[in-house]
């Protein structure tokens, strides 16, 4: 098994993940530090405790989004600089896999449908299957998340399942008037299952450098002018009052 430094600061919780063999050791900051400010302590902290320095790593992972836009960024620099700094590989994990497979371990689930809160009245969403068959059932033994439906961003009125999938995430309770089933999992990005899966993706090659490491942006627009939020506000009143 490879030695995995993972990197995770997608959304408000920040993490860092040291897998070894069977064993992942983390760290986690929220509401405390900037993300900027507090992984670079906590990845100190966890070479420390397992008695390693950077190099003796296999490969740095990182949640590549999609996410907070200034987080991915973040993470996706970091992980840069670490791989510069040891001359390691860099593995990218998008966060909805990392969500889905948290979802599995905690609570059981072989059909995940993940939802991460975009801002701006938008999530992040994908499903994903742990008993996949055909052109998935390969990454369905190795333990990693089949996608079903893509990684997409839309309101969160237009997100779409198949079948009956337990849904997590923080974008079910920020936009809790579209799903109002209850019952979802609380679950969010985290550096353990960025590492686990880079694991699977490091054994099977599917590295970059820190060159070539990027974060995915789901979104093009990631801010709106003032002309265009007053719009935006004039087209909801017009539709209240229709």
């Amino acid at each position: 098994m490879p030695t995995i430094l993972a990197i995770e600061t997608s959304s408000e919780l920040a993490s860092c993940a040291l897998l070894r063999g069977e064993t992942v050791i983390t760290r986690v900051s929220e509401g405390v530090r900037t993300h900027s400010q507090s992984i670079l302590p906590m990845v100190q902290e966890l070479l420390a405790e397992a008695g390693i320095s950077l190099k003796d790593c296999d490969a740095i992972a990182f949640g590549s989004g999609p996410g907070s836009f200034t987080g991915v960024r973040t993470a996706c620099g970091i992980a840069q600089g670490l791989a510069f700094g040891g001359g390691l590989p860099v593995v990218p994990v998008v966060t909805l896999d990392a969500m889905a497979l948290a979802c599995h371990q905690q609570h059981g689930a072989g059909e995940v449908l993940a939802v991460l809160d975009a801002r701006m009245g938008e999530v992040y969403w994908a499903q994903y299957s742990f008993g996949g068959d055909g052109g998935g059932a390969d990454d369905s033994r190795s333990g990693r998340p089949v996608p079903v439906l893509a990684p997409a961003l839309s309101a969160p009125g237009d997100v779409r399942s198949q079948g009956a999938p337990v849904a997590c995430g923080n974008g079910l309770s920020a936009y809790a008037e579209a799903y109002p089933a209850g019952g979802h999992a609380t679950v969010m990005p985290h550096a353990a299952q960025i590492a686990q899966l880079a694991a699977i993706d490091f054994a099977a090659g599917k590295t970059v450098t820190a060159a070539e490491a990027q974060p995915l942006y789901l979104r093009n627009k990631i801010a709106y002018t003032q002309a265009e939020r007053r719009d935006m506000a004039a087209a909801k009143a017009a539709e209240g009052g229709a």
